[in-house]
């Protein structure tokens, strides 16, 4: 056998050392055994070798011949190591001093060699005994030698290949036992190393995770302390590292997995990795996700951060209920020092819960809080509009007709929406869609562009909204508001650029009474004649009409939309009640629910009706609703169903000539 070391290292002297100091060292060597579980004629063995190297270094013949062949191998550009040959005899003492010599791994690699086929020693002999024991400790040396060097999974190899040598020979129980302790004691180190690879090290990052589980099972889950080597005060440190060498995927999929086990710790981290994800992605799927595994937690005082899930969702009503229901005092004071608006607060602490707790912690994730990013990405806004129509929000909002020159475009109040004096964003607006949003909020643009519906250049065709708003300082210091109203701006025009629409050709209006025609104050024209399919159609005529006038002609137009859209025909006379932009609508639905053989039965009854501003051209009604749905395909078979619920809607009339139509609703939910 061929010893990779030389006669120094094997004697433990450096090469400047004289004839005393090998001497000296030599007897030293001799008087330190090793391990007392060694043979006799392993240690004599060990002796006859340190004897052989301390009489070639005290020759000056024979080590200056040495020395010069060592030199030469150095020359050589070290392709060629030195290596002391030996007889079988004194293999395993030689394998003892190789392991003594600070080469511990090599030792064991020999060691595990020689007890290998196709020679292994002799079942039961002084020599197995020797070289077993020998491969224990050397591999235990060279793991801890390995693990100095920060190389954790080769550490953790090399033991796994000691204990299944030992294991096979059925040998050193007590080594083994010890191999296996460092070996646990390895595992948040392995875990480390593995996960730290590259993503493309597919394999090495499984065997990461696999051991992660393995870990926090062992701990008895992420609240547990049942691994002695691995108490809490050592394992949170280092399960925070360790998160921020996970992507957002692997902490999705772990951290649901334990909670399914019953971890509340997990269910937590598992709701954040899925915000975090459905925000950098745009997938506002999984913030659904999270907000409902939030929700059915169970937890006390999660409402803020229910808040701001609510908030990403474009659910601004609930999310700015949340907050004031369970944000502590500290906690509104801090958003009130953000904004003066009660939305701009809620978005000033989303965007710092984002930046916080949030998006902070993953490998593959680099995202900012961009809100205007998010809420303007193309998939969030068809997610939103996707929920107002599962949810029977869609059946009131109106695209608004083409503006006049002088006039501001309708299309603001479709992009906007309003909620008494605040100006947060609405999500659901910001495709540019025609459902009602769900609660997001953005600021109606300035009324100085607007042409005021009491003047004469007041234009017919359009009657510009102007919903009643104290002053608002958010244009000036809004923060967080603005930068979602820069989100609405670029979606009108994005919405502006493309082509719109082909229009629906409303059906054959009904000449309305002459303007001239003398009508009784407070009276309306005689109801027309009942249409074939019974939706009867009544024109709301009077000059200054009351609230029980208005609420008429809404519940008219509500009935005639229910109708409709549980399969009876457009009734003539439609546009004597309603603009074309609420006819197209309501004629594209019924196309759509058509082609897909279906139906909807709508159940919705005004419960509450006031008129926030009344002028001779122009109303603006906010009405309190109860409603209902559900959707059936063409054998009458329940596809689905919206369970009652109350909505809160504004809704704008306009006078043409001498009739009352509706211009344009929406959802102030």
């Amino acid at each position: 056998m061929d010893l990779p070391i030389d006669h120094f290292r094997l004697l433990g002297v450096p090469p400047s050392a004289d004839a005393q100091g090998v001497l000296r060292t030599l007897q030293s060597r001799l008087d330190r055994l090793p391990h007392g579980g060694f043979t006799p004629e392993t240690l004599q063995a060990r002796a006859d070798l340190l004897r052989a190297s301390a009489d070639l270094l005290c020759d000056n013949d024979r080590r200056a011949a040495y020395e010069a062949e060592l030199t030469g191998l150095a020359d050589d550009g070290g392709s060629l190591q030195p290596a002391l040959e030996i007889a079988t005899a004194r293999q395993v003492g030689g394998l003892l001093l190789l392991m003594e010599g600070g080469q511990p791994l090599e030792a064991f690699e020999l060691a595990s060699r020689c007890l290998q086929l196709p020679q292994p020693p002799t079942l039961g002999s002084g020599r197995e005994s020797d070289l077993s024991l020998l491969a224990g400790l050397a591999c235990l040396a060279a793991a801890r030698e390995l693990e100095e060097q920060r190389r954790f999974e080769a550490a953790a190899r090399t033991l796994q290949q000691g204990l299944q040598l030992l294991q096979t020979l059925g040998r050193q129980p007590d080594l083994r036992e010890t191999m296996h302790g460092q070996l646990e004691r390895l595992t948040p180190y392995r875990v480390l190393d593995l996960l730290s690879r590259d993503l493309v090290a597919d394999a090495e990052r499984r065997e990461g995770l696999e051991l992660l589980e393995q870990l926090v099972q062992r701990r008895g889950g992420l609240e547990g302390d049942a691994d002695p080597h691995f108490p809490s005060q050592d394992f949170q440190p280092f399960f925070h590292q360790i998160r921020a060498f996970l992507t957002v995927q692997e902490q999705v999929d772990l951290f649901s997995r334990w909670a399914a086990s019953g971890s509340d710790a997990a269910d937590f981290l598992a709701t954040i990795a899925l915000t975090a994800s459905g925000f950098a992605q745009r997938k506002p799927e999984r913030i659904a996700d999270a907000r409902n595994r939030l929700q059915c937690s169970g937890r006390e005082g999660i409402e803020p951060l229910l808040a701001n899930l609510h908030l990403l969702l474009g659910e601004a009503d609930t999310a700015r209920a949340c907050f004031d229901r369970g944000a502590s005092q500290e906690l509104k004071e801090w958003a009130a020092g953000k904004s003066s608006d009660p939305l701009g607060q809620l978005c000033a602490y989303c965007s710092d819960w984002l930046v916080r707790d949030v998006l902070p912690g993953y490998r593959d994730l680099e995202a900012e809080p961009d809100l205007v990013a998010y809420f303007s990405d193309r998939d969030v806004v068809a997610y939103v509009e996707r929920e107002d129509q599962r949810r029977g929000r869609s059946y009131l909002s109106t695209p608004g007709a083409p503006a006049a020159a002088g006039s501001a475009s309708f299309s603001a109040f479709e992009d906007f929406s309003f909620r008494e004096s605040t100006a947060p964003v609405s999500a659901s607006a910001l495709d540019g869609g025609t459902t009602g949003g769900q609660g997001g909020f953005a600021p109606f643009p300035p009324s100085g562009g607007m042409t005021d519906p009491e003047d004469d250049g007041a234009l017919d065709d359009e009657v510009p909204l102007r919903w009643p708003m104290p002053p608002r300082p958010w244009l000036l210091a809004g923060g967080a508001v603005l930068v979602l109203v820069l989100a609405g701006v670029w979606v009108v025009r994005q919405r502006q650029s493309s082509p719109p629409p082909a229009p629906v050709p409303p059906p054959p209006a009904t000449a309305p009474a002459p303007s001239g025609a003398a009508v009784p104050p407070g009276a309306s024209t005689p109801p027309a004649p009942r249409p074939p399919n019974g939706l009867r159609i009544t024109p709301l005529t009077a000059a200054r009409p009351d609230e029980a006038q208005i609420r008429r002609l809404l519940e008219n137009w509500l009935a005639v939309k229910s109708g409709v859209l549980a399969g009876e025909a457009i009734p003539q006379g439609l546009d004597r009640i309603a603009r074309e932009g609420p006819m197209n609508l309501l004629a594209k639905e019924r196309r759509s629910d058509a082609a897909r053989g279906q139906t909807q039965q709508l159940d919705v009854g005004i419960t509450d009706l006031n008129l926030a501003e009344n002028s001779p051209r122009r109303i603006v009604a906010v009405a309190r609703l109860r409603y209902s749905d559900r959707r059936l395909d063409a054998t009458g078979k329940v596809l689905d169903t919206t369970a009652p619920m109350e909505l809160r809607n504004g809704y704008v009339f306009g006078r043409d000539g001498d009739s009352w139509r509706l211009v344009a609703t929406q959802s102030l939910n």
